[in-house]
């Protein structure tokens, strides 16, 4: 089967332990990107479909995989999202817009 997607890096090394022929290769950056952002859409969208959990942790992967590449820290991004809450709200209010006029 041909996949042409971003996947984790230890799944080459498993597949050949289940004797599956693999080939890969490596992005440069700018496939790198674009993938990491593919793979964003994939994990939200697997998880809106199943509400499986573990899919969010599948999208705090690519989460902390674009950070890493963009060069800004998880603490910073933390920092963003605590000033958003506190100038914003969180959403356990649950509050759904429904018009304004």
């Amino acid at each position: 089967m041909k996949y042409n997607k971003l996947i984790r890096d230890r799944l080459p090394e498993i597949m050949k332990r289940e004797g599956k022929a693999v080939k890969t290769h490596r992005a440069d950056d700018s496939e790198y990107i674009q993938k990491l952002k593919a793979k964003l859409v994939e994990e939200a969208a697997e998880y809106s479909r199943d509400e499986n959990v573990e899919e969010l942790a599948d999208l705090m992967e690519v989460i902390y995989a674009v950070l890493a590449f963009k060069g800004v820290g998880r603490d910073a991004v933390e920092e963003m999202r605590r000033r958003k809450e506190v100038e914003r709200g969180g959403f356990s209010g649950r509050l759904v817009l429904e018009e304004v006029t």
